[in-house]
């Protein structure tokens, strides 16, 4: 949790949503903690003996009162207590065989709370999964090797050093120990999430007695995707030296060998100068009908680092009406294309910036547009993409 905020269990009408009993279960090894902080829980559920509205206002404070132990339950809890959240818990404890009360009047936060009372990996892994499928950006490490590397498993023991190896790693930096790596293999990829701390945080807290301080620790998740077609991981997180710390380790872990993604340029957008609207057809694509391009951002470079950015329904369309062309000199930053999906009523938008990163609204859509990437040429050979590196360093001098 960047910042610890409760969206849904810091509300009373939600503290309410949830059976009093499984709600005093729940919270039955703070009812100390919770007390000396002037919310007394009742011994008999009932929902009128309930203090929901003292209980909410010491959630919404993130109240140096509560310990971090409970403040962590009731985030994982909080994230997974919508109907989305819940259909996936539901679903995961019928094929675990975990048994749930079979009653119909429960809320999405009823079910989340049930899970985590009669198995917490349940909801923890879950919670996991659900966060490796949020939009996010990638950047893309190639393998080394000629033949992509096959994916046999992660072993216990081997995530377990992978996991000791990123904990060292986040010691030295100060954001502490216990990071976590969940595993969710599937035909053409493997998704690793990666749950570590941040640099520690001391912030101030107004309550009724005043200001007063919360210390903690930030939680912070990162996405690492293993593509088994291709060979590459597709990595999410914050800082560069972090990118290159996942590279290092999860080639050690997966594949023996800490150099099998090196990194190095992936993407060009130079067939949109060299071939315009062509380069944008993809007829010959299962399950795309149309892309177009909305955004285009070229440098300049020079005393004053120009650049330009044109946006429009259809960039190239716009040009050839007034007898223009894209830019022939500069390098080109960044292209957004808005892309028609079979599967989909409106268009959805992909952001490629050179040389390794690209955007997805749905991450799903990655594997559909890289065979078009692919295809038209924006996915550059090593040789191409060592020429392009030299002359990105000509349009920035």
């Amino acid at each position: 949790m960047a910042t610890f905020r409760l969206r849904y269990f810091s509300r009373p009408d939600t503290l309410r949503s949830i059976a009093p009993s499984r709600l005093l279960e729940l919270l039955a090894p703070y009812r100390e903690v919770l007390a000396a902080a002037g919310c007394v829980l009742p011994t008999v559920a009932r929902e009128e003996l309930v203090p929901y509205q003292r209980l909410g206002e010491l959630l919404a404070a993130a109240s140096e009162a509560l310990p971090a132990e409970l403040l962590n339950v009731l985030y994982l809890i909080d994230e997974m207590a919508t109907p989305e959240g819940a259909d996936a818990l539901l679903e995961a404890a019928f094929e675990e065989n975990l048994s749930l009360d079979a009653d119909q009047e429960q809320t999405p936060a009823d079910v989340a709370v049930q899970v985590w009372l009669r198995r917490p990996e349940l909801l923890e892994r879950k919670h996991a999964e659900r966060m490796t499928l949020r939009p996010r950006t990638f950047e893309y490490y190639q393998t080394a090797r000629e033949t992509p590397p096959v994916f046999r498993g992660l072993s216990a023991s081997a995530k377990e050093r992978l996991e000791h190896d990123l904990d060292d790693w986040l010691e030295r930096r100060r954001r502490g120990r216990g990071s976590r790596v969940f595993v969710f293999p599937d035909e053409h990829e493997v998704r690793f999430l990666v749950r570590r701390g941040e640099p520690f945080r001391r912030e101030e807290s107004l309550s009724e007695k005043g200001v007063c301080g919360i210390c903690y620790r930030p939680v912070r998740y990162d996405v690492v995707i293993f593509d088994r077609r291709l060979g590459e991981l597709r990595i999410n997180a914050r800082l560069a030296s972090e990118k290159r710390l996942y590279a290092r380790l999860f080639g050690k872990h997966l594949f023996a060998d800490e150099g099998c993604f090196p990194g190095g340029s992936k993407y060009t957008l130079e067939p949109l100068r060299h071939v315009g609207a062509e380069g944008l057809t993809c007829f010959d694509i299962e399950g795309l009908q149309w892309i177009r391009l909305v955004e285009v951002e070229v440098l300049f470079g020079g005393a004053y680092h120009a650049r330009e950015c044109r946006k429009a329904d259809d960039v190239l369309a716009d040009l050839a009406q007034r007898g223009r062309t894209l830019p022939q000199s500069g390098r080109l930053l960044k292209a957004v294309f808005r892309v028609k999906f079979a599967d989909g009523r409106t268009p959805r938008s992909v952001t490629i910036r050179p040389s390794n990163v690209a955007q997805y609204t749905r991450d799903a859509d990655a594997a559909m547009v890289e065979r078009w990437l692919q295809s038209r040429g924006y996915i550059v050979a090593e040789e191409a993409a060592e020429h392009e590196t030299f002359s990105e360093v000509l349009a920035s001098a």
